[in-house]
Order: C-alpha cells, then sequence, then structure tokens
C-alpha cells in the first residue's frame, strides 16, 4: 500500500524489452536504501517489485505495460518513486494500492496563478469511478479531482507538488497513469453487485461468475 506522497524523482537508466514485458533499470539515491528484494516500489504510480537492489531493476509484467505508460518510458526518463508504507509511518495523501486502472490523456494545461490545471481525457468507466472533491492518483501522486466530466477530470498542481514530481515535465497529449480511490471502487463494485442480486437473486450462476464458486 501506498500513499501517493512522492518519495523521490529517479531516472530510468536502462530498459530491456522482451516480447511483452520489460526489464526497468532505475537510477535512485533514497529508494533503494533499506530495501530488500521483493520489495514493492510504486514507479509512477505502478507497484513494481524489485528484482535487483545493486542495478535498481524492477520488472515489468505484459498486463502492465499494456494498460500503463510505462511502456513509452525512456533512457533517461523521470519517474516518481514511492516506497511502500511501513507500519507506523504518518499516513498522508490517501490509500493508493499501486494497481492501474487505466491511462488519461492530457488535453490542456493552463496556468492558474501559484497552481497548474490539467484536464485529463479518460474513458467513460474509468471517469465514473471518479467524483468531484475525491482523491486521485495521477502517475503516483495524491491529488484531487476538480472537475469531473463523462470523459474527463481537472486536477491541480500545488508549487510543492510541482517541485517534487515529474507531473510539471507533462506535455499536451502525453499519457498518464490512472488509479482511482480504492474505497469509491469497492463502494460502486458491492453496489453493482447488490443490484444483480436484486434482479436474479442468488443463483448458483451469480456464485461462479462472482468467483464464489
Amino acid at each position: 500500500m501506498f500513499t501517493g506522497l512522492i518519495e523521490e524523482v529517479g531516472e530510468i537508466n536502462t530498459i530491456r524489452e522482451s516480447a511483452s514485458s520489460i526489464k526497468l533499470g532505475i537510477k535512485a539515491a533514497k529508494i533503494m536504501k533499506n530495501i530488500s528484494i521483493g520489495d514493492s516500489v510504486a514507479v509512477n504510480g505502478v507497484c513494481l517489485t524489485v528484482t535487483s537492489i545493486e542495478k535498481g531493476e524492477f520488472d515489468v509484467m505484459p498486463e502492465t505495460k499494456r494498460i500503463t505508460s510505462l511502456k513509452n518510458l525512456k533512457i533517461g526518463s523521470r519517474v516518481n518513486l514511492e516506497r511502500a508504507l511501513a507500519l507506523g509511518d504518518r499516513f498522508g495523501g490517501h490509500i493508493v494500492s499501486g494497481h492501474v486502472d487505466g491511462a488519461g490523456i492530457v488535453d490542456k494545461i493552463r496556468k492558474d496563478d501559484i497552481a497548474i490545471e490539467f484536464v485529463v481525457k479518460v474513458d467513460t468507466e474509468l471517469a465514473s469511478k471518479l467524483i468531484y472533491k475525491g482523491s486521485v492518483a495521477v502517475d503516483g501522486v495524491s491529488l484531487t479531482c476538480g472537475e469531473v466530466g463523462t470523459s474527463c477530470f481537472k486536477f491541480y498542481l500545488i508549487p510543492h507538488t510541482q517541485e517534487k514530481t515529474t507531473l510539471t515535465g507533462i506535455r499536451e497529449g502525453n499519457l498518464v497513469n490512472i488509479e482511482c480511490d480504492i474505497v469509491g471502487k469497492y463502494i460502486q463494485n458491492f453496489i453493482n453487485i447488490q443490484n444483480v442480486r436484486k434482479k436474479r437473486g442468488i443463483t448458483e450462476e451469480f456464485l461462479t461468475e462472482n468467483g464464489f464458486a
């Protein structure tokens, strides 16, 4: 579990691609301290497993490559990094799992006094999981949704976030990783299941479809 509060901005120094997966090497100072093989690190909001401490390597599986922006990284790309939350740490930000729901396309960027306003296009299914003033993780950064439409939403960067993350390097047309608030996703799923139950009742077919049988 993560909080969306970025600890360090790292740099991609090696990329090894196979047919449908990637092995990323990341140059970072703070993140690789007090960490072990098998530990989780959020890289631009994507939960990856440490496979080599010496090389700072992480494996990107085919499904992760397909649905996230990690496939677009190049040598020298800067990435947001956060280690998994340790028991007893202060809990800022919001609950972030590192399991990205999908990618959005940055449509518009506008300076708004000390803040920067971003408009991100997303598909309608992803937009339905976002709410005005609710939490969202964009490239692993915990943010608050501004306006939310049927196929887009806004967020704003305060000066501290501008300084401490990679988001100021985003340009219109770029792909960003989106993770919706996990609490909202569970509630939505629960309501959907309840609606199905009311329509169909509890049957053997229903239990099988939902993984209970």
